[in-house]
């Protein structure tokens, strides 16, 4: 019989690797509640109108990589492919939006269908940010801001380029897009096959078009910054200011686009040179029409996404995992003679009067030396002995495993202060 594999595109997360994105989402969850942001949580199931309606229906998203079939109701439901819309979908319907302002954070699976590349995946998994009731530049500000602390965090500034722009309106952007087909019309047979079915879908997004040709076409097109209103080019004016001032560096990029419908004015992207292709580790903006699209009031909202994959593979590749990383043990307690009931016992008291201990208690038995090396191959610091004089007498050997300093033999309380202190 043949072994069932899992789905190409949906890998496992094997605890080596679980160990980096511990590690990655302490770190994000520690800046996200810094600034007062608070966790939401909502299905990875939704009506498939959520997503037809909030991100585009001629975007690559929707028209080919969303996993969309009928339930048995005959109802056609997706498996989300973004966070955003059902962020706005759950604080919408549960009272959360009108006249109110709320800092929200998520993380969890997206899934699209793409052919599966290192960092873009079939499953993958983000976390997201979302603050609406809040129109200003300011807060703008704050999110990208408080992605750029992120980054200090986890010691990866250097290898991370911000890259900004502003959408407008979508009177501005209506506008843009008629000079913008008029102008790559003249060109419609030269453009790459995917900029021609965009030409008359979607003719924005050619402006992120990977080739090369398509490019060197766009060098003399009209650019969007000159058809923004003036509400617009103040918003972008104060926002570049505000980032100047908190000393976050920025490029302008007038073909930055994203590829969800719902963005206007502020759109940016954190993007890395260390990953190849996939180099997009952050993104986001402001989509202030989004919650009215979806049948709310009018509500300002900003938000951006991050990718667990592509983060944890950039840590990995410029250097900035700590050698802590992985190390899931401090201590391995070592068994030997007929003290399993005083193993057991004294593991569970040592667990409970130092509760940040890691503590594994050898099972299975075992001569002293086969446990020792036991201890040693987990990456524990130190090795835990009770023999059966040390069970009667309520003590404990303890022996340095990583460091050069002789064993001793404590009582149990000796050894709580140490463990404690360690």
């Amino acid at each position: 019989m043949s072994k069932i594999q899992s789905l190409r595109g949906m890998s496992d997360l094997l605890p080596e690797q679980s160990a980096i994105w511990q590690y990655l989402e302490d770190k994000i969850l520690t800046v996200l509640q810094s600034y007062g942001y608070r966790e939401i949580r909502f299905p990875i199931l939704e009506n498939t109108e959520l997503f037809k309606r909030s991100i585009g229906e001629v975007t690559d998203i929707v028209e080919k990589e969303m996993y969309t079939f009928a339930d048995r109701n005959d109802e056609s439901v997706t498996l989300r492919p973004e966070g955003t819309a059902g962020c706005v979908r759950a604080s919408e319907q549960n009272g959360l939006l009108y006249n109110q302002i709320q800092r929200l954070w998520y993380r969890g699976p997206m899934f699209r269908y793409e052919r599966p590349q290192k960092g873009r995946l079939r499953q993958f998994h983000q976390f997201g940010a979302e603050v609406f009731g809040l129109q200003g530049p300011d807060i703008d500000a704050e999110l990208i801001t408080m992605t750029a602390r992120l980054w200090r965090d986890l010691g990866i500034s250097e290898h991370l380029t911000l890259q900004l722009n502003s959408l407008g309106t979508a009177a501005c952007r209506a506008t843009y897009r008629e000079a913008l087909v008029v102008y790559l019309s003249a060109y419609k047979e030269q453009l790459d096959a995917d900029s021609q079915r965009r030409l008359d879908t979607n003719p924005l997004r050619i402006l992120d078009s990977k080739s090369p040709q398509t490019q060197d076409i766009l060098a003399d097109a009209p650019k969007l910054d000159e058809f923004l209103d003036e509400e617009s080019q103040a918003h972008f004016a104060q926002l570049c200011g505000l980032l100047d001032a908190a000393g976050v560096a920025y490029e302008i990029n007038h073909k930055l686009v994203r590829g969800l419908d719902y963005y206007g004015k502020t759109v940016f992207e954190w993007v890395t040179d260390a990953l190849g292709a996939q180099g997009t580790v952050c993104a986001g903006g402001r989509y202030d029409g989004l919650v009215e699209q979806l049948g709310g009031k009018p509500t300002p909202a900003v938000g951006f996404g991050l990718g667990e994959e592509r983060l944890a593979l950039l840590l990995d590749a410029v250097g900035a995992v700590p050698d802590s990383v992985g190390r899931h043990l401090d201590a391995y307690l070592v068994a030997v003679g007929d003290v399993s009931t005083a193993a057991l016992l004294m593991s569970e008291d040592l667990r409970s009067k130092c509760p940040k201990l890691r503590l594994q208690n050898h099972c299975g038995g075992g001569s002293f030396k086969n446990q020792l090396k036991k201890a040693d191959r987990s990456g524990a610091d130190i090795a835990l002995i009770l023999g059966e004089d040390e069970a009667q007498a309520g003590r404990l050997t303890i022996k340095y495993l990583r460091q050069s300093k002789d064993q001793v033999t404590v009582s149990l309380d000796e050894a709580v202060a140490l463990l404690n202190k360690a």
